[in-house]
């Protein structure tokens, strides 16, 4: 605990140097310049100044101005000791952050008084900003440990799906990273790509509502089943879009846009262009990509190659081009993404094929 004395006399600064020694558990620290007390205060904060006004380099006024300057020094008392009365000179102090005044020649008790005073009224600030950091920190650890709990539900439910889906656990690693990826090459900020992160596993959430017997159906389905199967997109948002979390409205959005198509003409609302949002015309390059190298029951996995000609030919009419194109400008990542999170049933040709 420091006190900081400035006085261009050493006589001063001797006298008040041993009224602070019966100031117990505090250090004088001692200038007779004041530039160089200044400098001092750049790396050391004082819990007390004690600055003489009448100085012929720098004022006490002067000094205390450049010393409110630094970062979170706002709050530090300041006692200015005087011989000046003039009620001009005090406000002007005042206005420029001096806490309080003593006149000259000092009163000893009067100053031990006061210092003590201030003192006590910079501990418990200290004290305050501490708590205050302390709440901050613990509001922080609680947003967390919610947003946490948040993603873990919403990755179970995404996993409850797999149980009614012949998709798989990896299908929605794999799509979700690629849809990372593609937001990545396109600029969005770290925090957005975080967030397509986490809601894209919840694309396909509304599959809870379909029945067995179109889900799982090993053949084509009629034009019946298949308009049966476009509600998942609906009622993926009604069950996502009643939850208040950021995240729970992006995969909201997701589950509603992402079979969308550019040219207009997919479902479940006819979207299309940029009139579809970002998030759902990222996710459809993902999940189709992913959907057509993947095994199913009722299929074999296209190659990689067979994938990307799709997705070019698709370009401007089921695809975003902009997505298409930054999905494949770093196909390496691609590759690395689906090596990362392969299935279990993937043979080993198919192991090799990717080089995993």
């Amino acid at each position: 605990m420091r006190i900081l004395l400035i006085d261009d006399t050493e006589l001063n600064i001797t006298q008040l140097k041993h009224l602070i020694k019966k100031i117990p558990e505090y250090e004088a620290i001692a200038f007779t310049n004041p530039v160089k007390a200044l400098l001092w205060c750049r790396d050391n904060e004082p819990d007390l100044v004690v600055v003489d006004y009448a100085m012929p380099e720098m004022d006490g006024i002067q000094f205390t101005q450049q010393f409110r300057g630094f970062v979170n020094y706002e709050d530090i008392p300041v006692l200015m000791i005087t011989t000046n009365s003039d009620t001009s000179v005090r406000q002007k102090a005042l206005s420029t952050g001096v806490t309080d005044f003593l006149n000259t020649p000092l009163d000893n008790i009067e100053f031990i008084t006061r210092a003590r005073n201030m003192l006590a009224l910079r501990q418990n600030q200290k004290k305050l900003i501490d708590r205050a950091a302390w709440l901050t920190e613990e509001i922080r650890k609680a947003t967390r440990k919610v947003k946490d709990q948040e993603r873990e539900t919403i990755f179970c439910l995404a996993k409850a799906v797999e149980y009614r889906n012949p998709e798989t656990g990896a299908h929605i690693q794999r799509m979700a990273h690629y849809s990372k990826h593609i937001a990545h090459v396109l600029g969005l900020s770290v925090q957005e790509q975080e967030l397509l992160l986490e809601a894209a596993p919840m694309h396909d959430i509304g599959k809870v509502g379909i029945t067995d017997a179109i889900l799982l159906k090993p053949g084509r389905l009629t034009p019946a089943e298949y308009a049966t199967m476009q509600q998942h997109a609906l009622i993926g948002y009604e069950l996502l879009s009643a939850g208040s979390s950021p995240l729970l409205k992006v995969a909201a959005e997701i589950a509603l846009t992402h079979h969308e198509k550019y040219d207009g003409s997919g479902y479940p609302h006819g979207l299309s262009g940029e009139n579809i949002p970002l998030f759902g015309r990222i996710v459809a390059v993902a999940d189709v990509f992913d959907a057509l190298t993947s095994a199913r029951p009722y299929k074999q996995a296209w190659s990689i190659e067979e994938a990307c000609q799709l997705l070019r030919d698709g370009s401007g009419k089921h695809f975003d081009p902009a997505c298409v194109e930054a999905f494949l400008s770093d196909f390496g990542e691609v590759i690395a993404i689906k090596n990362a999170f392969l299935d279990e049933s993937d043979s080993e040709e198919n192991r090799a094929r990717y080089g995993a």
